[in-house]
């Protein structure tokens, strides 16, 4: 996890604490997505091929995931959003999951979003991007 954004980390630390099934599954998608996000701000970026296979092997993965249906309407519309506007549209689709994360998995996988999404804008706001 060294090479990991902490908010990764954070997320896959709450993975112990749940049992199987549909929360457990919740976390696993959200880290997966924020892992995906977090590789389209990479310096220098991947290369398009690479990026928009990384954004099919996603959608496809979540796609057999059992999800409560208020998070995957989140990961399905920041899926969108990061397909539509690439790096820039990371920080608006990591922002747009934390009430979801929060309604459905509980207030530590919302907080591990916000830093994720602070990140980004971060990234996202620096000139050398």
């Amino acid at each position: 996890m060294s090479g990991w954004d902490p908010a990764a980390g954070e997320l896959l630390a709450l993975l112990p604490k749940l049992g199987r099934g549909p929360k457990r599954e919740g976390i696993f998608a959200l880290w997966l997505t924020v892992r995906v996000a977090q590789d389209m701000l990479l310096d220098p970026p991947l290369a398009e091929r690479a990026e928009r296979r990384r954004l099919a092997a996603l959608e496809s993965r979540l796609s057999s995931l059992a999800l409560p249906p208020p998070l995957r309407r989140a990961l399905t519309a920041a899926l969108h959003q990061l397909r539509e506007e690439k790096a820039e549209g990371v920080p608006l689709a990591l922002a747009a999951l934390v009430a979801p994360a929060r309604d459905v998995l509980g207030s530590e996988a919302a907080e591990a979003l916000q830093h994720a999404t602070r990140a980004a804008r971060q990234k996202v706001a620096t000139p050398s991007r």
